[in-house]
């Protein structure tokens, strides 16, 4: 993987799921179980292109169909599925884009990191309740890479970014800063023993050898 293969610690890779019809539009996508698109089914046989088929001590995936169809595509079909990782619960924002979500709240400005959801057809989750989420599936992998050995994760946007902050040490609002597109490729690593992110949001590029 990245120059952070040296150190003794293992890598954990994450890739967001490809391209869905509500993603391309914007609409906020947590427990609608959308399939991919035709770009993002390619999207996702990319990111098995970067990998290269990279051995993964452990493969973790959301339960969602986007996500379990994205980490087929990518070479990796049969991962143990997680419940902890799917994506945020958006309650009463759920299939609505950011732009309507200001509209509803008269204008008001608003993030999911700063302002969080209202309840809806689901209670909606806090950032709190995700960044514990977040630190659950980070402590199942806790062990595979301090024994050297790398993790594949196969999950959602916002999910992703908020399990890179509190890998990181960061404050939750820090995830607004983290941009992630559809089937992107990343990797959490470590940097003089402390935890880092060592590559972010890098797009679906067969002629990339992530490995």
């Amino acid at each position: 993987m990245s120059d952070g293969a040296t150190d003794p610690n293992g890598l954990l890779v994450l890739i967001r799921h490809g391209e869905t019809p509500w993603s391309r539009v914007g609409r906020h996508t947590g427990v609608t179980d959308l399939t991919l698109t035709d770009r993002g089914e390619q999207q996702a046989r990319d990111q098995g292109s970067m990998l290269r088929g990279h051995r993964f001590a452990m493969v973790l995936c959301s339960p969602r169909l986007r996500a379990r169809r994205t980490s087929a595509l990518a070479g990796y079909p049969d991962p143990a599925i997680d419940e902890e990782a799917v994506e945020w619960d958006y309650g009463g924002y759920e299939g609505i884009t950011t732009k309507q979500i200001i509209e509803m709240r008269g204008g008001e400005p608003w993030d999911v990191w700063h302002n969080g959801v209202i309840p809806g057809a689901t209670p909606g989750e806090t950032p709190e309740q995700v960044q514990a989420r977040a630190q659950r599936v980070i402590d199942k992998c806790t062990d595979c890479l301090c024994q050297g050995e790398d993790v594949l994760l196969v999950a959602h946007g916002h999910f992703l970014r908020m399990l890179a902050v509190t890998w990181a040490g960061l404050p939750i609002e820090a995830g607004a800063i983290l941009r992630l597109e559809t089937g992107s490729v990343c990797e959490l690593g470590y940097e003089h023993d402390r935890q880092a992110i060592l590559r972010w949001n890098c797009p679906p590029d067969p002629r990339v050898d992530f490995s």
